[in-house]
């Protein structure tokens, strides 16, 4: 983890069903914004054959509390099944006085019955729930509000662009109809897919017949409508998403470009890069 980087947003849902719409589309999506903000293909001073290692990383560090949650989009999904899922879970840790307390692979809901082996007789706070939530992590999170866990952090014109991409989508309703129409119809099968062909290939990708660009394009514009329907001017935060769009490239492809280009395999001047 401490050798990915990332920038979040959070979004606000206004019920359970509102919670449960942004949640399919968060996790359906989630390729889209993982393929549009790629921009980690390297790794130790090498290449890592990925556009975003990021994503990469989180792939198989720990399946029981990462990934895209196939369940969400099972018939009965709510806050119940999500907390269900959370209490299965196995622990880190108990907080307590300042000190770490070892919990590894406990059962919270041991711990509701006061029968945690590190702490026995000791039942949760709400607290301790608190921090066992933030133990979960998958493509998109949920707290008392929504996480969107899946972008690479890049230059500002891209830290702005996340916020507004998914703001359009799931704070306009017509928008938020529109992006769950576009995302029903992918299986789990094709869902798993398309994140890892968004870490390898980012745009490129595709997965069971379902190109990413494809999918990145029809997301962008929905974001788009959604964004003016707000009357805000948000839109003009897009522009980064709409550029690669229009080129095929995002940041990782023009970070290895220069690599095998002007920069003759010279890793070190990624950093006066970046920069500018």
């Amino acid at each position: 983890m401490y050798r990915t980087c990332t920038v979040q947003v959070t979004l606000d849902y206004a019920s359970e069903a509102d919670m449960v719409k942004q949640l399919r589309v968060a996790l359906a999506l989630q390729p889209v914004a993982t393929a549009l903000f790629a921009s980690s293909p390297f790794f130790d001073g090498k290449l890592n054959g990925h556009k975003s290692w990021r994503s990469r990383s989180w792939r198989g560090l720990d399946n029981s509390r990462t990934g895209m949650l196939p369940w969400a989009f099972e018939p009965g999904m709510g806050f119940q099944r999500y907390v269900d899922w959370v209490l299965d879970v196995p622990m880190y840790f108990v907080y307590r006085d300042g000190k770490y307390i070892n919990a590894l692979g406990q059962s919270f809901r041991a711990f509701l019955k006061g029968e945690l082996p590190a702490m026995p007789g000791e039942k949760p706070t709400l607290s301790d729930w608190a921090d066992h939530m933030t133990t979960v992590f998958p493509e998109a999170r949920v707290k008392k509000y929504i996480e969107m866990r899946g972008a690479d952090v890049g230059d500002q014109a891209h830290i702005n662009a996340l916020p507004a991409f998914w703001v359009g989508l799931m704070y306009d309703q017509t928008a938020l109809d529109a992006a769950w129409d576009l995302a029903k119809g992918l299986d789990a099968e094709t869902r798993e897919g398309l994140r890892v062909a968004a870490s390898v290939s980012g745009l490129q990708g595709e997965a069971n017949g379902v190109k990413i660009a494809d999918l990145a394009a029809a997301a962008v514009g929905l974001s788009h409508a959604g964004l003016v329907a707000r009357g805000l001017g948000e839109e003009r935060y897009l522009q980064p998403l709409v550029a690669s769009l229009k080129s095929g490239k995002v940041q990782a492809d023009r970070w290895l470009d220069l690599f095998h280009g002007e920069w003759g395999g010279d890793l070190s001047r990624i950093y006066d890069a970046s920069s500018l």
